[in-house]
């Protein structure tokens, strides 16, 4: 990974005026689009708050893009927790019985902590993983662990649009909780889906789009759900790159896919919340900060700094905080790391550097992004 991380971090120097091309490049597009449905840029459409929108009825304009046009979300939460803090201390007095929870990618890594602390607390859990067998063992494992008897296996392939589908539609009660954790990293050459989108977005983002979106009506059942999407200190690398998501025009680079893919997955929080506030529903992004799990299977393990790197149980608190802890009840549309919610970059803090980059929270890009994603999972 160092390699990696030292190649793309000399590329970070020309961060503001690349990202001013990116956008550029992203209302040409969308302007080409329009133009291709006989209508003028900036002309409205209909937009669905489910999201099925056309690409041909984007209300967007980047061209005049700057600073002042994204909500610097300030920080409302004080509390005890920090970098050391881990689930036990998060879940402190929590009760969630009665409750359902689903996380995604939950048979491993932090994905399965994240379960567990669920399960601990009382919550029924539905754990999702690729294949059956996974997803079995750890139901038994989170069973044995916490004596909780409600906790169901869900096959879950993000990268297959049917999986997804079929996965959602099993979820028919109300749904309270639910962690988009899974993900996959910096695969080494570009590889696309079946779908023809790059496997990192289409895995990261797409499917739990996808899946976020099947989900609405159980989320909106159980009038106060939550949604967690797991995102990146990665995502300060990259914006969304709207012209070229699949990476058919620029330069594969393992680690900019992966910072484009978690940028994307921090703006669905944002997106889902303003779009869905009126049903009861809230998503925050969460970076779990540096842990040695299996995400870095293609990166030469974990290379982060000695003192920045922490336990599977401190890197699955903050999802948990945002998923379980009455300190954050009603609070949307935010980004969290080290359960705290992060400051806002204008510019990049370089390597490990930390906080949520500017281009999260800008309502336009977040709608622009929702509207494009809902187009390509058709």
């Amino acid at each position: 990974m160092t390699a990696l991380f030292g190649s793309h971090a000399a590329r970070l120097t020309a961060g503001r005026e690349a990202l001013k091309l990116r956008l550029a490049y992203g209302t040409a597009k969308a302007r080409l689009w329009q133009a291709r449905a006989g209508k003028r840029p900036g002309a409205r459409g209909r937009s669905s708050t489910r999201g099925r929108a056309s690409l041909t009825n984007l209300n967007i304009s980047l061209t005049n893009f700057n600073m002042e046009t994204v909500s610097m979300n300030t920080p409302t939460v004080n509390h005890q927790f920090g970098f050391t803090s881990t689930t036990s201390d998060v879940l402190e007095g929590v009760d969630l019985t009665g409750k359902t929870a689903l996380v995604t990618g939950a048979n491993t890594g932090i994905g399965f902590e994240t379960a567990r602390a669920l399960a601990s607390a009382g919550a029924a859990v539905i754990v999702t993983a690729r294949d059956t067998a996974k997803a079995q063992a750890a139901v038994g494992q989170i069973t044995n662990l916490t004596g909780n008897s409600r906790i169901t296996p869900l096959v879950l392939d993000l990268a297959d649009p049917d999986s997804v589908r079929t996965a959602a539609g099993t979820v028919s009660a109300s749904l309270h909780i639910l962690v988009n954790n899974a993900g996959i990293m910096a695969l080494p050459e570009r590889t696309l889906s079946p779908q023809g989108h790059e496997l990192q977005f289409a895995t990261n983002y797409l499917g739990h789009f996808a899946l976020t979106l099947g989900l609405h009506d159980a989320l909106a059942a159980a009038r106060g759900a939550r949604i967690v999407c797991l995102s990146s200190n990665a995502h300060l690398y990259s914006p969304v790159v709207f012209g070229d998501l699949d990476y058919r025009f620029r330069a594969y680079d393992p680690i900019a896919a992966y910072a484009q893919s978690k940028t994307a997955h921090a703006m669905l929080a944002v997106e889902a919340t303003r779009r869905w506030n009126g049903d009861g529903i809230r998503a925050n992004a969460a970076n779990p900060g540096a842990i040695a799990t299996g995400l870095q299977k293609h990166t030469g393990g974990l290379k982060t700094p000695v003192e920045r790197r922490k336990s599977i149980e401190q890197g699955a608190a903050t999802s948990v905080f945002l998923a379980a802890s009455p300190l954050v009840e009603g609070l949307g549309g935010r980004y969290f790391e080290d359960v705290a919610e992060a400051p806002v970059r204008s510019e990049s803090p370089g390597m490990s550097g930390t906080g949520v980059a500017y281009y999260v929270y800008d309502a336009r890009l977040t709608s622009l992004l929702w509207d494009v994603a809902a187009e390509l999972i058709g």
